[in-house]
């Protein structure tokens, strides 16, 4: 199938792209390299409603994130602008002729790598070859366009094959980005004003090229120079003494760690086909704050997973309160076609994974609460992300500032000069639904 659609006369700088995307910190990140790419090729980011073409970056871990990429694409087709759509990402590698069936304006190209030169291969054919060569993170500016905190890829695939995801089927298996690549990107972003970086990717203590392990890619970041380090998500068997003494040594590593547990019962760990047990994820943990001192721990959980009882509900959220995480993110359990746990046939009834969701939450919202309450009154360095001005008169001269502290609390602060990308020494003052109040500390 083809698409017929008019070109710019050749000039990128015609061509308006808007790109949504759907799912995980990967995700983000790949689609932020698509947007740099179509803007080193002269393209300009732009609305959806007045776009050429829109990028769907889509999601496939559960049957609801399959429900969202459909409805995506399905949106962008309605654009007044009528643009090309452009599908990738996990679901577009599974269902190619699914999404082209959805209108003669969609495209399907699951090589993420090859997005925008399609995009200008449609649009643009005169630049559509230049495209990789003119992109760089160098273009990078905090505050111009890309946040102030980059996220860096590191490896993506996975070989866990926990039995509700579909990811390994989607991504393939573990493969690594080439150090000097990682090292290269956080030069490029450290020299362009970018103050933290976060290396993530679908399971990155899987990390394995030649010798290099994870714990090699650590030190080669730090030694960058780069303000700060941090981590987006570990599996807690990869937590080992000795990642955890490398870990220890960084001085720019942030206090934060996100370790999904996704069940807080041993039987349903072992249905999940996630390979520990509760004790042994809460000794990984203690190993954790003996070695590193006090951090915000953060984990994933699932409510309403096939088979989970009343009982086996309630001693996850006994567990999640015993650990004493920071945070929790939860997810309410979405069968997703293909993989072992949707074919289970003790699903659980959706009111009832929907009620159990919401017990987790409650848990979650004490212990933020708990979590905030214990870091008020101390200093943490913010790293800015927007400084809008004070609209009442009655407020003083200067601006208020949002940022995220080193352990990832939102704070907010009045600050007279500052600018996204910069780290200011706040004293957290106050808390309320979740968020921060501060003040900077006078040097």
């Amino acid at each position: 199938m083809s698409v017929t659609r008019r070109t710019s006369g050749g000039e990128p700088s015609d061509i308006g792209v808007f790109v949504r995307t759907l799912g995980c910190k990967v995700n983000q990140v790949e689609s932020g390299q698509i947007a740099l790419e179509l803007l080193g090729a002269g393209a300009r980011l732009v609305a959806e409603d007045v776009a050429d073409a829109i990028v769907v970056n889509t999601c496939t871990v559960t049957g609801e994130a399959d429900a969202k990429a459909r409805k995506a694409v399905r949106q962008a087709l309605k654009a007044p602008s009528e643009p090309v759509v452009v599908v990738t990402g996990c679901l577009a590698a599974l269902d190619r002729e699914g999404f082209r069936a959805l209108g003669s304006r969609v495209v399907v190209e699951a090589r993420k790598e090859d997005v925008a030169e399609r995009v200008l291969e449609l649009l643009s054919p005169v630049r559509a070859a230049q495209t990789r060569s003119a992109a760089t993170v160098e273009g990078i500016r905090a505050g111009e366009g890309f946040r102030s905190r980059l996220m860096v890829k590191i490896q993506d695939g996975c070989d866990a094959y926990c039995s509700y995801c579909i990811v390994p089927y989607a991504r393939g298996i573990p493969r690594p980005v080439p150090l000097h690549r990682i090292v290269s990107e956080v030069e490029h972003a450290r020299d362009a004003g970018v103050a933290e970086v976060v290396l993530t990717g679908i399971n990155i203590g899987r990390y394995r090229e030649g010798t290099a392990r994870l714990a090699e890619v650590l030190e080669a970041v730090a030694r960058t120079g780069i303000a700060r380090l941090r981590i987006s998500s570990i599996e807690p068997r990869d937590l080992t003494s000795e990642l955890l003494d490398v870990l220890g040594a960084l001085p720019n590593l942030c206090p934060h760690l996100h370790v999904p547990l996704q069940a807080g019962d041993d039987d349903v760990l072992r249905a999940m086909n996630r390979r520990y047990t509760t004790r042994e994820y809460a000794e990984r943990i203690a190993m954790v704050r003996d070695v590193l001192g006090p951090l915000a721990v953060t984990t994933d959980v699932i409510a309403g997973f096939p088979g989970e009882s009343p009982d086996q509900a309630e001693r996850t959220a006994a567990f999640c309160e015993e650990m004493g995480f920071a945070r929790l993110h939860v997810f309410r359990y979405s069968q997703r076609a293909g993989t072992p746990a949707a074919a289970d046939r003790n699903q659980i009834e959706p009111h009832e994974r929907s009620a159990r969701a919401a017990r987790l939450r409650a848990v979650d919202a004490d212990l933020r609460r708990r979590y905030v309450a214990s870091r008020l009154g101390s200093v943490a360095d913010a790293l800015v992300e927007r400084v809008e001005a004070r609209r009442s008169e009655g407020q003083g001269a200067g601006s208020m500032a949002e940022g995220t502290t080193e352990d990832y609390l939102k704070v907010s602060f009045p600050v007279r000069f500052a600018k996204p990308g910069d780290l200011v020494r706040v004293r957290l003052l106050s808390a309320s639904e979740g968020r921060v109040a501060g003040e900077p500390e006078v040097t």
